[in-house]
């Protein structure tokens, strides 16, 4: 894996650098050579957050993890990405037929499933055409931490979401 490490508001430290790889560096046998790993560390107060992205043909694995100490944040993202990579893999190959990015003998291996995913409830409602900043209202009203609307602007259905910090975020489709 090629691993490009980052730093926000912290010195990427020989030692910081050293643990992320040799962590981070397990999961190498999911991941062909080439595959990109984009590591970013930050620190926000006492938040120590790492945020690691993983492109692979067609999606995006990602995990980010925020603790009092860096090393317990190392730690605790590469167990999260294992346990996706296992949990997801079925659907990972049903994706993406060929493997793309991931080792052979991780596709040829069996994991014991976790869970499949069930959707528990349906709901219906009418989509009315409203400006953005009409649906964040609309979203906090309901306390809700999304909203789906119709874009009165572009007639396109789209999304807005809370995001950390209390700022919104809108989700559109490409064009």
């Amino acid at each position: 894996m090629k691993i490009t490490i980052s730093g926000r508001n912290i010195d990427v430290t020989p030692g910081l650098k050293s643990a992320i790889e040799s962590k981070l560096g397990k999961l190498e046998k999911y991941f062909t050579a080439d595959t990109p790993m984009n590591v970013t560390l930050s620190v926000e107060k006492d938040r120590q957050k790492i945020e690691v992205t993983i492109p692979v043909k067609g999606s995006i694995i990602r995990s980010e993890q925020t603790s009092n100490d860096m090393y317990v944040s190392i730690d605790l993202v590469e167990e999260i990405i294992e346990r996706q990579l296992k949990k997801y893999k079925s659907k990972i190959i049903a994706q993406h037929q060929s493997g793309g990015n991931f080792q052979q003998e991780f596709m040829d291996k069996e994991y014991m499933e976790e869970e499949e995913v069930k959707i528990a409830k349906v709901k219906h409602f009418d989509i009315k055409p409203m400006y953005p900043e009409d649906a964040c209202v609309q979203m906090e009203l309901l306390g809700h931490s999304f909203y789906v609307f119709c874009n009165a602007e572009t007639d396109e259905v789209n999304v807005v979401y809370k995001r950390k910090g209390g700022t919104y975020g809108i989700i559109e489709p490409e064009r």
